[in-house]
């Protein structure tokens, strides 16, 4: 547009000098009109040179402000993203394994809303004995590492259980209170292993609610409770 309009200008002073040249037919009347269009194409071309200006300022201030509205949008869809997979966690929990699947010597179920891992005493212990195995440590290192990383605020209750075998050799006065040793060295253990004293405690039900056999029979859950 510039370019035209001093095109235009361009020509209106050649008319203006021209005229100024000593055309005799010209008389000052029409020189002073000539002179006086020249200035108002003068004034119209600095106005439109101003106008252009603004208008290019402002479409600079559009695409930058275009830009920074397109990087917020990004930004929120990516906490949105985040916040969907954060909100899909509890219902998995909930549905699923809890995320005890794949410990070895474990099975996960659920009681209720309630998460049961069970571990088989004879994994956790020798026949008549509450000291834990070694190789049970390993078991209860990786449910402890899924308790303090999803269920910080969950009370845990650890139950012990037994076989109905009556007691004979092994020194203890019942099943109840082999149970209840037995279920203790495993809550004292997982807050060994981090978990707040606070928030786990220990039960001890000796041969009641037996399993199929007697070795299913002899076992501790560790009941994650949906408080």
């Amino acid at each position: 547009m510039k370019r035209w309009i001093r095109i235009g200008l361009a020509a209106a002073v050649a008319c203006s000098a021209a005229l100024a040249g000593g055309c005799a037919s010209i008389s000052e009347e029409e020189y002073q009109a000539a002179l006086a269009e020249n200035q108002e194409l003068r004034e119209r071309l600095t106005t439109l040179d101003q106008s252009l200006d603004r208008c290019e300022a402002d479409r600079t201030g559009l695409e930058a402000e275009n830009a920074q509205l397109s990087s917020e949008v990004q930004r929120l869809d990516a906490a949105l993203r985040q916040a969907r997979a954060a909100a899909a966690q509890p219902r998995a929990a909930a549905t699923g394994d809890g995320g005890f699947g794949g410990i070895e010597g474990a099975t996960v179920s659920r009681r209720g809303e309630s998460t049961v891992v069970t571990v088989a005493g004879d994994v956790l212990f020798a026949s008549g004995r509450d000291e834990l195995r070694a190789e049970a440590r390993r078991t209860l290192d990786r449910v402890a590492d899924v308790i303090r990383q999803r269920y910080p605020n969950n009370t845990i209750r650890v139950e012990g259980y037994t076989d109905t075998d009556p007691i004979r050799r092994s020194g203890w006065k019942s099943n109840e209170h082999l149970s209840a040793y037995r279920a203790l060295a495993v809550e004292q253990y997982l807050v060994s292993r981090g978990l707040n004293n606070d928030r786990i405690y220990s039960a001890a039900f000796g041969p009641a609610l037996p399993r199929a056999t007697k070795a299913a029979s002899r076992r501790v859950e560790i009941v994650v409770l949906a408080d």
